[in-house]
């Protein structure tokens, strides 16, 4: 499933709607924590997309199916900036620039390669993580930030 994303801030918006609209059939509730923390994931990467390089870009998403077996929610943006995401140091009064330090807390895993004549930044979610629910990852590992905040560009 894909989405096709203009360079305008508003289609953040459009993004967790069309998100919201094919958790219907997945096996994952709206309500569930999954569902939450996978809007939010798509809220930071359409955000930095849009805002950060001024190009269209692409929203995927690939959903598990109801089999047990199918586990892994992927999220992919693909946009026409060759700018690689650069690491980002900001204070307490930022109002920005902590996107990816997001994305790396709550994925479980997420990268970003190019893409052509751009990027392609992803993540992964498992079901079994229990993400924003007490409780460790599926793998045990903890997340360390090292006082960065990653940003998209």
């Amino acid at each position: 499933m894909q989405l096709e994303i203009r360079p305008d801030p508003a289609e953040v918006g459009r993004a967790r709607r069309w998100t919201r609209s094919r958790l219907a059939g997945s096996g994952i509730e709206a309500d569930e924590p999954l569902a939450e923390t996978l809007i939010l994931l798509v809220s930071e990467l359409v955000t930095n997309a849009v805002v950060h390089t001024g190009c269209p870009a692409v929203l995927r998403l690939s959903l598990p199916g109801t089999d047990a077996g199918e586990a892994t929610v992927r999220l992919e943006v693909t946009d026409r900036s060759e700018r690689a995401p650069v690491p980002r140091c900001v204070d307490g009064e930022a109002t920005g620039g902590r996107g990816l330090a997001l994305v790396d807390g709550l994925a479980d895993r997420w990268g970003w390669s190019a893409e052509g004549a751009g990027k392609r930044i992803w993540c992964e979610l498992d079901r079994c993580a229990g993400v924003l629910e007490a409780g460790p990852p599926c793998d045990g590992g903890t997340t360390a930030y090292g006082g960065l905040a990653y940003e998209a560009v």
